[in-house]
C-alpha cells in the first residue's frame, strides 16, 4: 500500500518513538520493530494500492502544491484501538481534526483523485487521524500497553509531507 503521509517536529517523532520503546521493552508488539530508516511515525493522509508518479501522474507536484509549506499545530486525543482486524489490534495515538488539519487533508485528497483503489478510511469524511504505535495486539496484551505508554507532548506539530511508495520502499518529501 502506498501513502502520502503528515511528519512531525522533533519533539513529538521523539515522543512516539518513546513510546515505541516503552512497548518494546515491555515485550509488546510496537512500530519501533521496523528498523527500516523509512520508518517514522506519521499521520497517513491517503493510502491507495500506487500513489507512484508512473501510475498517477504529477501526483508529487499537485500534492506538495496543495499542501503548501506544511507547519501545523496538532493535539493528542488519547489512544484508540482499530479492530481487531485478523492480526489483532492497532493501537494508536488519536489526532484532533482541527478545520485546519481537515482542510489539509481535504486539499491533498482533491490533488490526488481520482486514485484507483484508494482506501475507503482516507477518504474526507471516513478519515480519522492517527499516529500508529503498534499493529497486531492481542486483547490480553492491551492493558499493559497502555501502562507504559506516556502523554505525548503539546502540541505536537506537523512540519512535511512525504509519500511512501511501498514497491520501491523508498520515501519522497513533497512538502
Amino acid at each position: 500500500m502506498h501513502s502520502l503521509e503528515l511528519l512531525l517536529d522533533d519533539a513529538a517523532e521523539a515522543s512516539v518513538r518513546a513510546d515505541w520503546d516503552r512497548l518494546l521493552a515491555a515485550g509488546l508488539p510496537s512500530s519501533g520493530r521496523h528498523g527500516s530508516p523509512t520508518n517514522a511515525p506519521h499521520i497517513t493522509l491517503v493510502a491507495a494500492p500506487s500513489l507512484a508518479p508512473e501510475t498517477v501522474p504529477g501526483i508529487d507536484e499537485r500534492v506538495a502544491a496543495a499542501a503548501g509549506f506544511v507547519d501545523l499545530p496538532l493535539t493528542s486525543a488519547g489512544v484508540l484501538l482499530f479492530g481487531p482486524g485478523r492480526g489483532g489490534y492497532v493501537l494508536v495515538r488519536q489526532v484532533v481534526t482541527t478545520p485546519e488539519l481537515l482542510e489539509l487533508h481535504r486539499r491533498v485528497c482533491t490533488a490526488v483523485r481520482p486514485v484507483p483503489g484508494q482506501v475507503r478510511t482516507s477518504y474526507p469524511g471516513a478519515w480519522t487521524p492517527h499516529i500508529t504505535l503498534a499493529r497486531r495486539m492481542r486483547p490480553e496484551q492491551l492493558a499493559q500497553a497502555l501502562a507504559v505508554l506516556e502523554p505525548p507532548p503539546e502540541p505536537l506539530r506537523a512540519v512535511g509531507l512525504r509519500r511512501w511508495d511501498a514497491d520501491a520502499r523508498t520515501v519522497v518529501r513533497l512538502a
